[in-house]
């Protein structure tokens, strides 16, 4: 291995819920280049969380960052109680003395959303449940993780959420919680940018496109070998991206020593994975924004998105 492949090597990173999806390829991608990750969650081979998914745990994603090349260090998290957040911050000061990359990805509130109704329609303590989920999970890990990651300069913040700022901001995500849930991340990288600069650290808003996690594929009823099958009914679908390209995008940034030029903005894999050269990994390069843009006036081919 050379500094080449694993340009992460030495670093020290913390993502945030990591059991699936964007979680887990983030952290298994940055073990690839090298990192030590610590990958929390809530579903563990002895316990299951509310999102029900037995067949995913931080055990396991901590198994794969291990196998990509990396340190995977799984450590049971609920990041709705902040003594426990605190605990996991305090091992890993004390296990590793420093802390270069934050990733807070923490959701699982996809059962909780409902279209096509209006606010006072939707279950509010579903939707209030997003918000728990999506924005003071997020907030409770900065707060207790950022005094560690601030100790040396050139910290990475990764508020990783759906849409950007250009798309989000003239849109309305069909369902008021998760719209708030989803724009709030955005607006904490902007603040957090702001207050780290002293510090010489760098916070972005990161968004995959149409992702393939695994409630994705099990509700479409195919896996990732054989996902096209469902651009049978879905035609869309096939701008369509894997995990692993999201996960490509974060760990690009993290090796990036320019990455500070990106503070307070928000990202999309496509839009990074141009910057930076990678590509999903059937070797494609999704733009899925891009074409839900083009999709509202007119019909674009998906082969002109990929």
């Amino acid at each position: 291995m050379t500094t080449e492949t694993t340009p992460l090597s030495g670093r020290i990173c913390l993502v945030a819920g990591a059991t699936r999806g964007a979680g887990r390829a983030i952290a298994v991608q940055l073990g690839a280049a090298g990192a030590t990750v610590y990958v929390t969650g809530r579903t563990t081979r002895e316990k299951l969380s509310e999102v029900g998914r037995a067949t995913e745990t931080i055990e396991e994603t901590a198994e794969l960052v291990t196998a990509a090349g990396g340190e995977g260090v799984a450590v049971p998290t609920d990041h709705l109680e902040p003594g426990q957040v605190r605990a996991l911050v305090d091992r890993i000061d004390r296990e590793r003395g420093r802390l270069d990359v934050l990733v807070n990805d923490v959701w699982g509130g996809e059962h909780l959303v409902t279209f096509g109704r209006k606010t006072w329609e939707t279950d509010l303590d579903g939707g209030l449940r997003m918000l728990e989920l999506g924005v003071r999970t997020h907030a409770i890990t900065s707060h207790a993780a950022l005094p560690l990651l601030t100790r040396h300069p050139g910290g990475l913040v990764v508020e990783v959420t759906d849409g950007t700022t250009a798309y989000n901001g003239t849109r309305f995500r069909e369902n008021l919680f998760y719209d708030l849930a989803k724009n709030a991340p955005i607006r904490m990288a902007f603040g957090l940018s702001k207050e780290l600069e002293e510090y010489g650290g760098t916070a972005v808003a990161v968004t995959p496109g149409w992702l393939r996690s695994e409630q994705m594929l099990a509700g479409f009823g195919v896996t990732e070998e054989n996902w096209r099958d469902a651009t049978g009914k879905i035609p869309d679908f096939g701008v369509s991206e894997s995990p692993v390209y999201v996960g490509r995008a974060v760990a690009a940034l993290a090796a990036d020593p320019d990455r500070h030029r990106w503070t307070g903005r928000s990202l999309s894999s496509g839009e990074l994975a141009k910057e930076y050269g990678f590509t999903d990994a059937d070797g494609s390069r999704p733009d899925a924004w891009g074409f839900l843009v083009a999709s509202e006036t007119g019909r674009p081919d998906v082969a002109d998105y990929r």
